[in-house]
């Protein structure tokens, strides 16, 4: 059985929605408020859906966990956008120094812009305090320290597959994880 939710606590509704384009290509997350709009306005078809609905006087709808658009998109970027917050991602929240995952964690210049580093996918790395506080404005090897592994440019489809590792099981034939059923 479903469960009825109540949509002014706002929880349910900020559930995040994988995008498919309209060729089913993983284009972008939404929120499920975002996504429910986007129905309402049939622009997209809800592919997938979480066992939670939300209510109004006159009509009742699932949440969508997944959805496709009935239009085509062009986009053809699958670069994922360099900041804070995508960094640790692509790093699982763990300093590529000491493997630490709790704590505080910081973005560290692997070649410190000192020395001619810049702002890159290939020379950012999380790292935790202690760490990042031993590296200073050194490479690495100089202070003893060693990366737990290479840092990589990640694409979009990763980046959604880290969403589907963590809960949305839904979105796993959508990001190429297993066979569509």
């Amino acid at each position: 059985m479903s469960k009825i939710v109540n949509p002014r606590n706002g929880v349910v509704l900020n559930q995040v929605v994988l995008v498919l384009n309209a060729n089913y290509s993983p284009l972008h997350i939404c929120t499920a408020k975002r996504a429910i709009c986007l129905h309402f306005l049939e622009k997209i078809e809800i592919i997938e859906s979480y066992n939670e609905k939300i209510h109004s006087p006159s009509t009742e709808v699932f949440v969508p966990s997944v959805v496709k658009l009935k239009q085509i998109v062009k986009y053809n970027s699958i670069e994922v956008i360099l900041n804070r917050k995508n960094i640790f991602q692509r790093d699982n929240y763990s300093c590529q120094y000491c493997g630490k995952s709790s704590g505080s964690m910081t973005v560290d210049h692997i070649i410190p812009k000192k020395h001619g580093g810049g702002d890159e996918w290939k020379n950012l790395v999380t790292a935790c305090l202690s760490c990042n506080s031993k590296k200073g404005n050194f490479t690495p090897e100089s202070v003893g320290l060693r990366l737990k592994k290479k840092p990589h440019i990640p694409n979009r489809i990763q980046y959604f597959q880290h969403y589907a590792k963590n809960g949305q099981q839904s979105w796993k034939p959508y990001l190429f994880m297993e066979a569509l059923r």
